[in-house]
This record gives C-alpha cells, sequence and structure tokens, in this order.
C-alpha cells in the first residue's frame, strides 16, 4: 500500500463566504479551506479513513482552484450517490493483476479514484526511476477526477508522463464525428511536462468532447448556456441548453473536439485506456452499471534516464518562450502554454471559490444523506 500524508489540518477562523447575484442565480464565494473541512467531514461520514478523506478534498478543491469546477467539489453528490448504492467502495486499495517491472496493471476495486488514482501514479513513479520508463494501467476505480492531478504528481516526481483514460459504467455521453448520439465518453487524455520546481513546464489536461460533461452540469445549475457546437440535443440537433444533457430517455451528447480528430482521439482512449488493460469499455453492459467508472494508462519516464532533468527543463524553457513569442492575431491578447491558465486561476481563487447556489444545495443534501446536515456550517 502507498502511504501519504495530507496535509495540515484545515479549519479555525475562516472567512466566511460572501454571495453575489450572477445571471439571476446566487453565488456564493467560499473560501477553499471551508470547502477542503466540508468535504472530509463527509467522506468520513461516509466511513473513510482521515488519509482517504484528505485526498479526496485535495483533489476536488484543487480542481476548483485550477479553474475546472466540473471536476471539483460538485461532484461530491456524486460520490455519496455512489457510496449509497454501493457502487463507491470507501477505504480501498489498488491490488496488482499484473506486476513485471516496469509494467504493471492494477485494480482499483470500485474505490475513490483520488486514492486509486494516487496509488497507480506512485507505483508508476517508483517503477519508473527505478527502471526509466514504467507503463502502468489502472482499472475498476470509480471516478478519478482531474486527470492532469496525476499529471502534475508526475511532474512534481521529474517525470514526464502521458494519461490516456476512458470513462464508462453509464450511458455514453459525447456523439463520434459525424454520429448523432452519444457512443463514448468524455476520454480524457493528458500530456505532463516536467518544469521547474513543482510546477510541470507544460500540462496538457483535456477531455476529448469539447467541454466536459461537469461544465453542462455547472451551467444547468448556473442556469447560463454552454457554449455554440459544443451539444447535441436528443433529436441530435446542436443546441446551447444545457438540460438537453440531463432529459430522459431521449439524452442529448456532448460533441467531440477537433472533428473527426477529437473523435480519433477519443477512441484511442477507450482502447488504450481500457480495453487494453481489461477494463470496461463503453457499450450495453456499462450502460447497466448505473455508476462511474475510470480507466487509465499512464506512460511515465524519467529524463534522467535519457539526457537529465535540467537538460529537459532547459530546452523546455527555451521552446516554449519562442511560442510565446509568436506574433498575436487579431482578437488575441497573448499566447498562452497548456498549464497557464490553471496556474493563474490558483491565483486568483486562492481566497475564494465561486459556487453557484444550485450546487450548494446539492452539497447540502450530499451531507445530510451520509448523516452530517452539520457539515455544511462550513459553507455558510
Amino acid at each position: 500500500m502507498v502511504r501519504h500524508t495530507t496535509g495540515a489540518v484545515r479549519g479555525g477562523n475562516l472567512p466566511a463566504p460572501t454571495i453575489r447575484r450572477d445571471r439571476e442565480r446566487l453565488v456564493s464565494l467560499v473560501h477553499p479551506d471551508r470547502l477542503h473541512v466540508f468535504v472530509r467531514r463527509v467522506c468520513a461520514a461516509m466511513g473513510s479513513s482521515e488519509r482517504e478523506a484528505g485526498l479526496v478534498a485535495d483533489q476536488l478543491i484543487g480542481a476548483n482552484l485550477s479553474g475546472h469546477d466540473s471536476h471539483g467539489v460538485g461532484m461530491l453528490p456524486a460520490y455519496v450517490d455512489g457510496f449509497s448504492r454501493k457502487r463507491l467502495q470507501v477505504n480501498q486499495h489498488v491490488t496488482a493483476v499484473v506486476d513485471n517491472g516496469a509494467l504493471a496493471v492494477f485494480d482499483g476495486n470500485s474505490g475513490f479514484g483520488q486514492v486509486m488514482g494516487y496509488e497507480a501514479t506512485e507505483a508508476a513513479i517508483e517503477r519508473a526511476k527505478a527502471h526509466g520508463v514504467a507503463v502502468v494501467g489502472l482499472r475498476n476505480s470509480f471516478h478519478i477526477g482531474r486527470i492532469g492531478h496525476w499529471g502534475e504528481q508526475c511532474a512534481r516526481a521529474g517525470l514526464a508522463s502521458i494519461h490516456f483514460v476512458n470513462v464508462a459504467g453509464h450511458t455514453p455521453l459525447v456523439a463520434p464525428f459525424a454520429g448523432a448520439d452519444a457512443r463514448f465518453g468524455t476520454n480524457p487524455f493528458c500530456v505532463a511536462i516536467p518544469g521547474q520546481g513543482d510546477r510541470p513546464a507544460a500540462l496538457l489536461d483535456m477531455a476529448t468532447s469539447k467541454i466536459a460533461m461537469g461544465k453542462a452540469r455547472v451551467a444547468l445549475n448556473k442556469g447560463v448556456p454552454v457554449p455554440e457546437d459544443t451539444l447535441l440535443d436528443g433529436e441530435g440537433r446542436v443546441t446551447t441548453d444545457p438540460s438537453g444533457m440531463f432529459r430522459h430517455p431521449r439524452q442529448g451528447a456532448l460533441i467531440a473536439m477537433g472533428e473527426h480528430k477529437g473523435s480519433g482521439l477519443a477512441i484511442v482512449c477507450e482502447l488504450l485506456g481500457a480495453a487494453l488493460l481489461g477494463g470496461l469499455v463503453m457499450g450495453e453492459d456499462s450502460m447497466r452499471r448505473n455508476t462511474i467508472i475510470n480507466n487509465m494508462l499512464t506512460i511515465a519516464i524519467d529524463p534522467e534516464a535519457i539526457t537529465g532533468r535540467d537538460c529537459l527543463v532547459s530546452e523546455a524553457t527555451a521552446y516554449l518562450d519562442y511560442v510565446r513569442a509568436s506574433a498575436l492575431r487579431e482578437g488575441f491578447g497573448e499566447v498562452l502554454m497548456p498549464g497557464e491558465p490553471e496556474h493563474r486561476s490558483r491565483i486568483d481563487r486562492a481566497d475564494g471559490v465561486e459556487v453557484d447556489d444550485t450546487t450548494l444545495s446539492e452539497l447540502r443534501g450530499a451531507a445530510a444523506t451520509v448523516g452530517v446536515p452539520e457539515a455544511a456550517e462550513a459553507l455558510d
């Protein structure tokens, strides 16, 4: 079992949330430490160990701080629902299915993805440092959250990494190129390149759909439209109404990014991230599960086994500076590198994360479901 120690206990005298009105919806600005306390208390009520509760809270609030509310604290009600339905098993650890030095496959035993992802990534790091490269699979994990979190874990250890992920266990969410109905999940793809200190030189972390499913949920909760050309309704027509993704039985579909290229990458994520590992792929069996299952293939590479980390960081820094210096197209103010929006968001959100009133209500309901309604005091 990989051991992890979370940071100092959060809490104490924290600033109370401020509230403002956003497009007729109330939005509260909640301090990240308050959210952290809330998530840990709800997880503890489900029976999670202190370590597990801390890992879940670290990643969920980390996603909010990074600007990805789709993978943040708003996912907690889905976790409580999975626990209530016995789809999510608490206090699990990865178990080895294949263990062949630089190649390993672990089963996540339907445990918290924040723990399964951490332990599988730690194994990839250890093996890459021993062998120069590691290929590590994780299958049958509950939702593993924002994939960039695992890329950042590798980058902090000085490794470059590639991650192929599929999303299964429920109805499909994304239509293939030229298709009018959903046939695969949002199937994220991630690449992380180590940089100076703890910050990656570059972090590409993206769903292979134009927007993540969680962003449709956030838009629905806020009462705002999704961007143009990102969503199909139940009839296969392009729409900006996020409610189309939540209607039954004629559920809509997200649109794959990059036309045929994004659709093709999503299929590759399905095959490498799941089929290769013996994990659940999207299809009729998946649709009957009524849960959230992620499978992930990680390739971790130690630069010290090739030219050295310092050489990679130097070359990456010089190249990224060269790219940034590009002349700007009309209507653009700067050229951003992969990972820079997340870095800036962490600075901007350090003192408060915006949470809409619908999500706050869902969080309070989740706390009540597991018998700790008083935990929601951290949100007030």
